[in-house]
């Protein structure tokens, strides 16, 4: 029985970040490898079941942090999780696959990851105001095996206004903390949101 039904995520072969240069943790060269990873010849839709277990590819994962005066949005992911293996984690990222619903008749490239970016920010959450984001960086872990398989791009949501909902009951304990406050509790943050965390300065310059 399929774990995800017919779902199909925007992935790129694995090969092609070694060949760009591969790497752990933050990477700030945004340029040197989105352009083309976005490239829709270097990307395609892959039925998730197969996805999540195979290495030889990367799924392309919007990841949305939350900034309004200094403090950032945290929240711990519900034991209903879309991703299991993240469940009960605290996390400062929103965001999720970039899948065939995000998909009109133009090519796989810019306009359809962006799409599908605004698509699961507000599927996950009610912002009460305005904002401005831009991508600062990409993500990367192979030490783990939701890593392995997954590549983060980091998107910062300046906020003019705190007031922001949870749209999904996974999303619990909602709420703005200083980056000390992050690192209190850095040992309960997803690996991702550890990589973030650490890399506050860079990703706010």
């Amino acid at each position: 029985m399929s774990r995800y039904g017919d779902e199909r995520v925007l992935v790129v072969p694995r090969a092609l970040l070694d060949e760009l240069g591969s790497f752990q943790g933050l990477q700030f060269e945004v340029d040197r490898y989105l352009p083309t990873f976005l490239d829709p010849g270097n990307n395609f839709f892959m039925p998730r079941d197969a996805a999540e277990d195979d290495p030889s590819h990367k799924q392309i994962i919007p990841y949305a942090i939350f900034h309004h005066e200094g403090q950032f949005l945290h929240y711990v992911r519900g034991k209903k999780s879309g991703e299991q293996r993240l469940a009960s984690k605290g996390s400062i990222g929103i965001g999720g696959h970039i899948n065939t619903t995000d998909h009109s008749p133009e090519p796989l490239g810019q306009e359809t990851y962006l799409r599908g970016v605004e698509r699961e920010v507000h599927e996950e959450l009610k912002l009460g105001g305005t904002y401005s984001q831009r991508i600062v960086a990409l993500l990367n872990h192979d030490d783990n095996e939701v890593g392995r398989v997954h590549l983060g791009v980091v998107h910062l949501f300046d906020l003019d206004s705190p007031d922001v909902e949870a749209n999904e009951t996974e999303i619990a304990d909602l709420q703005f903390l200083s980056k000390d406050a992050l690192l209190e509790r850095r040992d309960h943050l997803e690996t991702w949101s550890q990589a973030c965390v650490d890399g506050l300065g860079e990703i706010l310059s």
